[in-house]
């Protein structure tokens, strides 16, 4: 069948966007990624800064090699909206600015609790060491992911979202964390309880182990540098839509329960909420987008209870 091309009549969507063609010529056959690649050429900004809707029913036409632009619907002088994004910044990058916070704060806080407490005469308890230690590897291993486990599905983000994240990381889980949990009238400074702080270890242990493994299997769902997406198996997928939150959850009731910290509370719940929120949506999405080849899931993060 010959390929054949067609004229689209192209809007913006908000602000004016600067050299912006009214009109663009692009072959059916093309994938949605060169469209993105003519407009973001012919106005002199980057591909990641657009998105384009359709002037029919307003739905999204991704910047993926993944369908044709015949495929949409798109027909000779259909309109399409372009809408400018506004400054972008790097998945990736915010994920490590995001948690280098934690590993520079707790350090801080924890090496100079004489002279922000006043306590030159009361070391560090073994529930504090613990503490530290187990928080600290938990952003590690965090910023390890992120190089070299991660695949993401969008390149970029608002930049904005960079200062709310952050301040997420660096405020609840930096300076709330390691200020009260470090204090010479913290919960970890008392003598331990092992029959309480050896299964918040075994807990945190299988947390971070199990977390690991989702995020392997996520990955082999997707090539390096593709955004296409598949139907994840095994690492507690079977049980729940989004194991990676659960195990997530498993590793910081752990921290918490070595700290019976209220700070560590505080994070916990606060992480959670999102977590609830994006599992759900991830459940609704799998069953949209692969029907019955997908088994539906009746908990989305917690098996019996969410």
């Amino acid at each position: 069948m010959a390929s054949k091309t067609v004229k689209l009549a192209v809007r913006p969507r908000g602000k004016p966007i600067k050299n912006l063609p009214e009109e663009i010529t692009i072959d059916l056959s093309d994938p949605g990624v060169e469209l993105y690649k003519h407009l973001a050429k012919e106005s002199g900004s980057s591909v990641h800064r657009l998105r384009i809707t359709k002037g029919s029913d307003g739905s999204f036409l991704p910047n993926t090699k993944s369908f044709k632009i015949g495929d949409t619907g798109l027909r000779e002088q259909s309109t399409i909206y372009v809408k400018d994004l506004g400054p972008q910044i790097a998945w990736r990058t915010v994920f490590l600015i995001e948690y280098v916070g934690p590993l520079v704060i707790h350090p801080l806080i924890f090496f100079l609790r004489p002279y922000l407490y006043k306590t030159n005469d009361q070391p560090s308890s073994k529930l504090q060491v613990l503490a530290f230690t187990l928080i600290t590897l938990h952003f590690a291993k965090r910023e390890f992911e992120t190089l070299f486990v991660h695949r993401f599905s969008n390149v970029t983000m608002p930049l904005f979202n960079i200062v709310k994240n952050s301040a997420h990381y660096w405020l609840l889980a930096g300076l709330n964390l390691a200020y009260w949990i470090y204090s010479p009238n913290s919960p970890t400074a008392t003598q331990s309880n092992p029959f309480v702080t050896y299964p918040a270890i075994l807990l945190y242990i299988v947390g971070e182990a199990g977390n690991l493994s989702t995020h392997l299997a996520l990955r082999e769902l997707r090539s390096k540098g593709g955004t296409e997406r598949g139907i994840p198996r095994g690492s507690g997928f079977g049980l729940v839509t989004c194991p990676n939150y659960m195990f997530e959850a498993l590793a910081w009731l752990g921290i918490w329960l070595v700290t019976w910290s209220s700070s560590a509370g505080l994070f916990t719940l606060v992480a959670l909420i999102p977590m609830v929120l994006w599992s759900k949506k991830k459940e609704t999405r799998y069953r949209r987008e692969f029907g019955d080849k997908y088994k539906r899931k009746r908990y989305s993060m917690l098996p019996g209870i969410i």
